[in-house]
């Protein structure tokens, strides 16, 4: 559902205007965080729910809208918990701890802005002030508008805010009986599943809509709580605790890929990597290029893959981490005040698991956060590093599992597999991937019967089974002093137990050397298959895909060889030179980057620019890093009748890289250009160097050390036209190794749209559709 009404823009020129526009931003972030923390339950109303208010220049005034989504039969819940919450805003207010809360919040993002400011690119720059002119605002730069914020907070009153507050929800306090109407129209939209009877609970008219609304503004509000939040979650009596029963100790990094051992006292550039006492894998490095940010990443190998080789229930690996996601309780704090804690510090973290890891995700500023008060009277929280610190600490060996969270997490993984069943990308991705895995169920999605069967102890046991200290690693980038987070990270992570989760772990079988786990794609059924979908919409589109075998990023294949071996057995002419940088361990995971890129250019150029047959059609490996093998994925969006022929093309170009038309010099001129440019735009972010430090020091990424970052750029442009070709033979390019694809929609039985009344979609572009092809 859509509500919104619209008003005109208050053009922001002077102080006094500058402070209303603050106390408007402290009003709907206090409101949004309640829909957010305060509107989840055992059994949520909605799945997703957003108030705001924007200055447009394209409309010609504020929008204040609520959007929102639900499951279809607690629609009318969903209205009257969200307008509720709306309404209990305007009537009380905000509490003095929201009040302190989020004004720290804009001061410190106001501050971290300024910081950046010399760093804003030039695009961003110039859309900003297009926008602000266009509404009448005075522009300021970053620094400006820092001064300007401290000054307007310092004097901010939480009635300033409160008035703010009451302005903003006008138009849904007008429908209680006995207030004053608004001027100017009040707008609701809504949506409901197609065929739906009136005597279902998820039938919705006009007459019914507007009949919830007016009802939910009718129920009596009572004020917020205000809800104690912890300044800081670990004390330091509890901190000096854990360091004299579990002394922590510093030892040196270990890698796999041929770099000597890095000495546990020193500190390294461009990263430094050690390990501590208890297993656990530890990366830092400085990156001052985003001011006053940084990024963590915490990796725990396994993934869905560990679900098959563990005995665990499918889909009890990737529900049990969503489900973690989902809650958030420590020791002795709640869910809610551990969210409003990172609310408070700005911490954002993500939890996912794909088919061979679990990793979370925190985003965080370097600076003290969490404070109270302005100028000379503020009082300094700690800082979000160290904040990041304690919540990682607290997943590892204090985390709470509650069934709301599992239950919360259910709902997001059937409405998942629900929407995958009526799209058609998704849905054609899912049955490419059944033919070519024969049905492997740690590459396909988790469908419902799967997800129902799920239990807390189940999704409990098959995360908490990966999260041994010596199966973990951390990867830190940011803007701060390296030897102040090492020190954090010998405090609050060094002081975990070695044996913590010890009664999860199961023994693996599946060991290669150095006790690392060792697993690989399933065997791919040949001869391959042609797989055809058909999906009833009422709006005329097709796809077609070309898949087939590939090594993984870094050049093994599923049956344990190599991709530097394969080349080294064919060409039996090779100097030793080229003997020598063909067996760098970089060498092919840079080969196939360098390959995707002139795979794209071939299809850009064959596909669209020559034959005219698609506007998009797109390249890529899996570019999975601790399974052996994996697959190649050629997508092409085009209209029902070419897309038979755009397939036709698409294999075309593949095989003519191989025999005709081969890779070029300037083909692989350009593609090192581009690779090393991108290389270098990325190593401006923090997460682009968690990733990359990320498996570092793992066992079961043998190839993936420092040497892998230290020479990547001598190693591109290493690489020759033959090297190319050559590892081009290892891909199953040949016509029976080749799966293929078209999905097409019909026209739905009943359906008698004419041409004109259609509303044409866009064609999806790119390749990130979800499922293992996608990468």
């Amino acid at each position: 559902m859509h509500l919104f009404a619209k008003r005109p823009v208050e053009p922001i020129v002077d102080l006094n205007s500058f402070r209303r526009s603050l106390a408007r931003r402290v009003a709907l972030a206090a409101l949004q965080i309640r829909l957010n923390v305060g509107g989840r339950s055992d059994d949520p109303a909605f799945t997703f729910v957003e108030f705001n208010q924007l200055d447009s220049a394209r409309e010609g005034c504020a929008v204040c809208s609520l959007d929102m989504t639900a499951e279809p039969h607690k629609w009318k819940e969903a209205i009257c918990k969200s307008l509720s919450e709306i309404r209990k805003l305007g009537v009380f207010g905000v509490t003095m701890g929201e009040m302190e809360r989020y004004a720290s919040s804009l001061m410190t993002d106001a501050e971290q802005l300024a910081a950046q400011g010399d760093r804003i690119e030039h695009g961003d720059q110039l859309a900003y002030l297009m926008e602000t002119v266009a509404n009448g605002h005075t522009f300021m730069s970053p620094e400006q508008s820092y001064h300007m914020t401290a000054r307007a907070l310092s004097s901010l009153t939480v009635e300033d805010v409160n008035k703010a507050a009451t302005e903003l929800c006008s138009h849904v306090m007008s429908f209680k009986e006995g207030e004053d109407p608004i001027e100017g129209p009040v707008i609701a939209v809504a949506c409901m599943p197609k065929g739906m009877k009136e005597d279902d609970p998820a039938y919705c008219d006009e007459d019914m809509l507007t009949q919830a609304i007016y009802e939910a503004c009718q129920l009596d509000v009572q004020p917020e709580e205000d809800v104690v939040v912890p300044y800081t979650l670990i004390s330091d009596d509890e901190l000096a605790e854990a360091m004299e029963a579990n002394p922590p100790d510093w030892l040196g990094g270990q890698f796999t890929d041929g770099t000597p051992n890095t000495a546990p006292d020193t500190i390294t550039r461009p990263f430094t990597l050690r390990r501590l006492g208890n297993g656990i894998r530890i990366g830092v490095n400085q990156n001052p290029h985003e001011s006053q940010r940084g990024h963590l990443r915490l990796v725990a190998p396994g993934g869905r893959d560990a679900e098959k080789r563990l005995g665990f229930k499918k889909g009890a690996m990737a529900i049990g981490a969503r489900t973690m996601q989902e809650g958030g309780a420590f020791g002795p704090w709640t869910r809610e005040q551990v969210e409003l804690f990172c609310v408070d510090h700005l911490l954002m973290v993500e939890i996912n698991c794909s088919e061979e890891s679990t990793t979370v995700d925190f985003v965080f500023p370097t600076t003290n956060v969490g404070n109270l008060g302005f100028g000379e009277d503020v009082q300094l929280g700690i800082t979000g590093t160290e904040s990041v610190m304690q919540i990682v600490r607290e997943i590892i060996v204090g985390f709470k599992w509650e069934e709301d969270a599992l239950g919360r997490s259910k709902s997001s993984f059937r409405a998942t597999h629900e929407s995958l069943l009526k799209n058609l990308e998704n849905l054609s991705t899912e049955r490419v991937m059944e033919a070519m895995t024969d049905n492997d169920e740690r590459f396909l999605s988790i469908d419902v019967d799967a997800v129902n069967s799920i239990t807390l102890d189940e999704a409990r046991r098959a995360v908490m089974s990966q999260m041994s200290p010596s199966n973990l690693e951390i990867s830190i980038s940011g803007d701060f002093d390296v030897p102040e987070v090492m020190e954090m990270v010998y405090k609050y992570i060094g002081t975990i137990p070695g044996d913590a989760n010890r009664e999860y772990v199961i023994e693996d079988a599946s060991t290669g050397p150095k006790g690392a786990v060792v697993s690989s794609v399933p065997s791919l059924p040949l001869p391959g298959k042609f797989v055809e979908l058909q999906l009833p919409d009422s709006d005329p589109r097709a796809i077609a895909y070309v898949a087939g075998s590939a090594p993984n990023a870094w050049g093994y294949l599923a049956d344990g060889t190599t991709v530097s071996e394969i080349i080294l057995e064919k060409d039996k002419r090779a100097s030793d030179y080229d003997k020598s940088r063909r067996k760098h361990p970089l060498f092919a995971r840079v080969a196939l980057l360098l390959l995707s890129e002139i795979f794209n250019r071939r299809l850009f150029s064959n596909v669209r620019e020559r034959k005219q047959l698609t506007y998009d059609a797109n390249f890529s490996f899996t570019g999975f890093e601790r399974l052996l093998g994996g697959w190649f994925l050629v997508t092409v969006t085009a209209s029902k009748e070419n897309a038979q022929k755009a397939l036709d093309a698409c294999k075309e170009t593949l095989h003519s890289l191989r025999k005709g038309q081969t890779i070029t010099a300037d083909n692989a001129e350009s593609a090192k250009r581009v690779v090393l440019n991108r290389h270098e735009f990325s190593l401006r972010t923090t997460q682009y160097w968690t990733e990359q430090m990320s498996g570092l020091q793992e066992e079961s990424i043998p190839l993936k050390g420092p040497l892998s970052f230290t020479d990547f750029q001598a190693v591109v442009e290493s690489i020759t036209t033959k090297d190319l070709q050559l590892v081009l033979e290892t891909l199953g390019l040949d016509d029976d190794e080749l799966y293929t694809a078209i999905g097409q929609t019909i026209k739905p039985e009943g359906v008698e749209e004419s041409e004109d009344e259609l509303v044409r979609q866009a064609p999806v572009i790119g390749m990130r559709r979800g499922g293992a092809l996608t990468g």
